[in-house]
């Protein structure tokens, strides 16, 4: 069952510029929703959203605010569902942390920068398979070389 929020909970749901401590809905930007959401969960699940958040902003190099966002939210929903179903962490990230991390962090692959790299990688290698003349850099360098 979720916990009221109090003391220091509350005092930072109260800096929440437009967020109401009573109702998330009132928050004026989502990122205040998500965090009244979290700050709603046990100690324990909180911190484990904390820590799991915390490795995929710094693993995850974002270029889309807005995949974040997505993430982050799926990744509360995740929690609050389990701990309203009593569900132990372990059982939610596994014996390993990381691999829950990388794994939730390859569903949102299209809002990472390397995302825009992978698609750039496959689309240069399927024009040098179909024939198609790509110059690199090196070549540009030296244009006497070229044919």
């Amino acid at each position: 069952m979720r916990e009221e929020l109090t003391g220091g909970s509350a005092m930072r749901l109260a800096t929440l510029k437009g967020a109401s401590v009573s109702d998330p809905s009132q928050a004026t930007r989502p990122h205040d929703e998500y965090v009244i959401r979290k700050l709603r969960l046990s100690p324990d699940h909180r911190a484990a959203v904390d820590a799991v958040e915390r490795y995929l902003v710094h693993r995850g190099a974002f270029t889309d605010a807005g995949h974040l966002e997505r993430l982050l939210n799926d990744l509360v929903d995740l929690f609050e569902q389990s701990a309203w179903n009593n569900v132990p962490i372990r059982e939610i990230v596994g014996e390993d942390p990381v691999e829950f991390a990388e794994q939730l962090l390859a569903n949102y692959a299209d809002g990472q920068s390397i995302a825009e790299q992978r698609n750039r990688l496959t689309a240069t290698i399927d024009e040098i398979i179909a024939g198609v003349v790509v110059r690199s850099r090196h070549d540009l360098r030296n244009p006497d070389a070229l044919p």
